[in-house]
């Protein structure tokens, strides 16, 4: 387990600089300059610009010079949206906001989600299941801006002004963005729940189980359910990224002044620090999230372990 802990990580780190190198160079290649919009520009003054930010030096040079940086926990200085500022701070003050969102949208995702697959397998081929997968179907075809566009028009405009339509720190304010946030991965979550616990319901100690005079209920909710944890768990991690990256058009759309909000100003404003920082931070909320995903289902599934156990007996006879 610790050589795969070790393995793993070593695999994160690469990862993490692969990205930072193609968000450096992508960055520096796209079309555009961060001070064509600055008043009184002047050839001159872009010259003195570029070499005050390290602009001037030729690419590979920037991308070691940012990789070093990297490794010390410095993301830069913004060139645009608040000059001088450390990205660092920048995404200290806005990430908190963001996590939040995502928090509570995964929160309300799996305490919907994991009871109601468990209910639809109960209830497998009843009216109720049919509804279940035809709503789910349906949710998790929806992207969360357009569910997000359609709660800001029903529900904060018109006759029907329920919640605010601008974002003010408020409960309210966080109902529909974490709804709209929380819609595709509960409905995700749902369905391979429900699939998980009926595949379980087929394996031979349930089968006798329930032929012992166990109910439907038990079974599913206190034997299938804990052995289709480990997928479940698998399928957590990205979901958790999903909610702590994927809000960027929902904190748009309801003015939330997150992380989402800082990076697409940076990309309009060219701000080349901010954009790549982001993308590196965020990055690294991924490929976090997918290792831990990873070690908790391999803690949760001890038929894992026991197979490596076997293969490394295995090689070494």
């Amino acid at each position: 387990m610790v050589r795969y802990i070790a393995q793993r990580l070593g695999t994160a780190v690469l990862a993490l600089l692969a990205v930072a190198c193609l968000a450096v160079v992508l960055t520096r290649s796209a079309p555009g300059d961060p001070w064509l919009d600055v008043k009184h520009n002047s050839g001159q003054r872009e010259a003195v610009l570029d070499a005050r930010y390290g602009l001037d030096r030729p690419l590979p040079a920037q991308v070691g010079s940012y990789l070093w940086d990297l490794l010390h926990l410095d993301l830069g200085v913004s060139l645009k949206l608040r000059q001088g500022t450390a990205v660092n701070t920048l995404i200290a003050e806005s990430f908190p906001v963001s996590a939040r969102l995502g928090l509570f949208a995964l929160g309300w995702a799996v305490l919907a989600g994991v009871p109601l697959g468990c209910l639809a397998a109960c209830r497998r081929g009843r009216a109720f299941d049919k509804g279940f997968r035809a709503v789910c179907a349906l949710g998790g075809c929806l992207p969360s801006f357009a569910v997000a566009a359609l709660l800001l028009c029903a529900l904060c405009g018109g006759i029907l002004k329920v919640f605010p339509a601008a974002f003010d720190g408020s409960a309210k304010s966080y109902v529909l963005p974490c709804f709209a946030l929380g819609l595709y991965p509960m409905c995700t979550l749902a369905r391979q729940t429900r699939a998980a616990v009926l595949e379980n319901l087929q394996t031979d100690f349930l089968r006798s189980a329930r032929a012992r005079g166990l109910s439907r209920r038990r079974l599913v909710f206190g034997h299938a359910l804990r052995c289709a944890l480990p997928p479940l768990l698998a399928l957590l991690a990205p979901m958790l990224a999903f909610a702590l990256c994927g809000s960027f058009v929902v904190e748009q759309v309801f003015s939330i002044p997150g992380l989402g909000s800082v990076l697409v100003r940076a990309v309009e404003s060219r701000d080349y620090p901010v954009i790549t920082g982001v993308t590196v931070f965020l990055a690294a909320l991924v490929i976090g999230c997918n290792l831990a995903g990873d070690l908790l289902s391999r803690a949760a599934d001890p038929r894992v372990r026991l197979g490596e156990e076997g293969q490394a007996h295995g090689g070494a006879l």
